[in-house]
């Protein structure tokens, strides 16, 4: 045990972890515990030393703790002995520890079965719903390793959000139920990408989509993997990162400025396209990509003026909001650090007066924007957004574990693109993805 040693019997605040120390009239010396030097550089009795042990424990100048007793023995060199405490008092400091450990057990248990009240039943209908729904995917896996879109088929974006369903559950590549469904699919995207950095399928609407979409899932699960495939996710990674960098520098009229659209020449931009490429950027740059700081602050800007007055997010500049749009532009905002900002703060108030339905166009794309935008807000906005998103959310689960669109467009996409979008917001909450963490 190393001890610190003073003359002085004022307690001391030092915590230093080497050898034992003594200090006559402000003067401190080091000796290894000979106190002999002590004892020559000024008068007094080194055994009225003031020791203080490095774990934080004080001894009073006489050799008392204040808490409890102890012996301190030297031996005729004037060397430290021996510290100890005297019998009866390590029978009682005993006697202390255990009822306090007891006490502490016991608040322990209380607390973890109070937790375990907390856990409600709603809590414990997410997990089994998610369950059933990992399940489904795992089933509609294809053959090459991808997932399809029912409309456009085997689609990097509906493989990449499928990916992310099962690790936002908590399952990764390399072990598990679901490792090989998980690694099929991402060597299916990998094998997609083209010699520009796009990561897309043979056909779809907006190619931008599908690539802001895969680039986020490698980004997410670089990590996640072992050493030869993270290799591959990364490297594709940069190359996925240089094209939406590059799209965003395309020449753009001033309102368009900092955004994106469809393809990688657009000279226009919208919210939705926008999205996908800055949750792309931000999880990159957490994992290490070189991003440059101003082109997240160009495309804050061009998210901000598609503020609707600070009452939600239009498609565009200048346009009305719409819950979907709403949880969007939220979200954008939040993931780029731009926290309770008024057109956030006015956008979930504007949700909160007039939430998702499930009868509204894009329900399933609102969903997933809504849920994890409104998490990142935090308090009261998220419970009381919670409360309405995740009923609505479980009672349309079909008993094969899926979800279907029901309306617009959402109708021809399939089970795939709904029962991913689903999982992903049911699970934001378990924190697994990091770009879900506050």
């Amino acid at each position: 045990m190393k001890v610190s040693w003073q003359r002085s019997a004022r307690v001391s605040r030092s915590r230093r972890k080497y050898g034992p120390q003594v200090s006559l009239d402000g003067e401190r010396l080091t000796k290894s515990g000979d106190l002999r030097s002590a004892q020559a550089a000024g008068s007094g009795d080194p055994r009225r030393a003031h020791a203080c042990p490095a774990d934080g424990r004080w001894l009073m100048a006489d050799g008392r703790d204040p808490v409890s007793e102890v012996e301190v023995s030297w031996d005729n060199s004037h060397q430290l002995s021996a510290i100890r405490h005297r019998p009866e008092e390590r029978q009682r400091r005993f006697a202390w520890q255990l009822l306090l450990v007891c006490c502490v057990g016991l608040l322990g248990i209380d607390n973890k079965l109070s937790r375990a009240d907390e856990r409600t039943e709603r809590e414990k209908q997410i997990d089994v719903a998610i369950s059933k729904a990992l399940g489904h995917l795992a089933k509609r896996q294809l053959p090459s390793g991808a997932w399809a879109l029912d409309q456009f088929g085997e689609q990097t974006s509906s493989t990449s959000l499928a990916v992310m369903a099962f690790l936002a559950a908590g399952h990764v590549p390399g072990e598990g139920l679901y490792d090989l469904q998980i690694q099929r699919g991402i060597r299916w995207v990998l094998d997609q990408q083209q010699a520009n950095g796009m990561l897309i399928g043979a056909r779809g609407h907006g190619p931008m989509y599908s690539h802001g979409i895969s680039t986020l899932m490698l980004a997410e699960v670089a990590g996640m993997t072992d050493d030869a495939l993270s290799e591959r996710c990364r490297d594709a990674l940069k190359k996925a990162v240089r094209l939406i960098l590059s799209a965003q520098a395309v020449r753009k009229d001033r309102g368009s400025q900092g955004g994106w659209r469809y393809h990688p020449t657009s000279n226009d931009s919208d919210l939705s396209v926008t999205g996908w490429q800055l949750l792309a950027l931000r999880a990159a740059k957490n994992l290490g990509c070189d991003v440059p700081a101003e082109q997240i602050d160009e495309a804050v800007e061009y998210v901000k003026r598609c503020s609707f007055r600070n009452r939600g997010f239009g498609y565009q500049p200048n346009s009305g909001s719409s819950p979907t749009r709403a949880g969007t532009g939220i979200l954008c905002l939040e993931i780029c650090g731009v926290h309770h900002s008024p057109e956030t703060l006015g956008a979930a108030d504007y949700l909160l007066q007039d939430p998702l339905r499930a009868d509204q166009e894009w329900f399933f794309y609102g969903v997933y924007y809504c849920t994890v935008g409104m998490y990142q807000v935090g308090g009261k906005p998220w419970e009381q957004s919670k409360g309405h998103l995740i009923p609505l959310l479980l009672n349309l689960q079909a008993e094969d574990g899926s979800w279907s669109g029901r309306q617009g467009q959402e109708r021809g996409l399939g089970t795939v693109y709904a029962t991913s979008l689903a999982v992903l917001a049911l699970s934001v909450e378990y924190q697994y993805l990091p770009i879900y963490q506050r």
